[in-house]
């Protein structure tokens, strides 16, 4: 029987948070030593990104607001030298070269021979809109949506819009947070394709038990899932 399968697109179609993290990394090299330590920089850097995410939306550029907000804090006005930094650590970031995590070309073309594709992101409509032109998979796509949070009543409304049945249409993401739980709110199934680098605020515990959620991995498992 065809399904509806929503998939995200950040570490569940194509690398994502790996830029980021490496960008952190420089950051914290520049910034950290015994007074703050590192531990103290990335949680303060995290506590940061949550109010400025939830502020100004996704996308490099809060990205690297949060870095300069974060560097400020421990450092005091930022220098020339300070901003070239940031400047550096998210140039990789803004360049947009997508890599498809491996077997997603494959899967998801063998995928739509058999089911209806959609794509939900969320983040900076530019930036998304870049990354989706760049992966060559929009073609696969009965319909694309980026918006700004994932949540509950944006699954609802985007099955209703499209006149989906919940009960035969699957979400698809690494995030528990904005992938699997409000897809289970919505009355959609849900499945978890597992990233090792998922952000850190994208986490939450799994509804281990729950009858229409699945673990499978790796990405390329659900063209025998489906």
């Amino acid at each position: 029987m065809p399904h509806n399968l929503i998939f995200d697109a950040d570490d569940t179609l194509w690398e994502n948070n790996v830029l980021f993290e490496r960008a952190i990394e420089l950051f914290i090299n520049h910034i950290a030593g015994s007074n703050p330590s590192r531990e103290q920089v990335r949680a303060r850097l995290d506590e940061i990104e949550k109010v400025n995410s939830h502020r100004y939306g996704y996308g490099v550029d809060v990205f690297e607001r949060s870095l300069g907000d974060c560097m400020a804090e421990f450092r005091g006005q930022l220098c020339d030298t300070d901003r070239q930094v940031l400047r550096v650590a998210c140039a990789p970031i803004r360049a947009q070269e997508v890599e498809l995590i491996d077997g997603v070309l494959d899967t998801v073309r063998a995928l739509s021979h058999r089911h209806r594709l959609f794509l939900l992101t969320k983040g900076d409509h530019t930036e998304q809109t870049g990354k989706i032109e760049a992966s060559g998979l929009a073609g696969f796509f009965t319909d694309i949506a980026i918006v700004r949070e994932k949540e509950t009543t944006v699954y609802r409304d985007f099955v209703e819009q499209r006149g989906l049945s919940a009960a035969n249409t699957w979400m698809i993401g690494n995030s528990p947070r904005s992938d699997i739980w409000p897809a289970l709110e919505a009355g959609l199934g849900a499945i978890l394709v597992p990233h090792s680098m998922t952000w850190s605020l994208e986490s939450r515990d799994l509804p281990d038990g729950h009858a229409k959620f699945r673990t499978v991995s790796p990405f390329t498992r659900l063209g025998r899932h489906f």
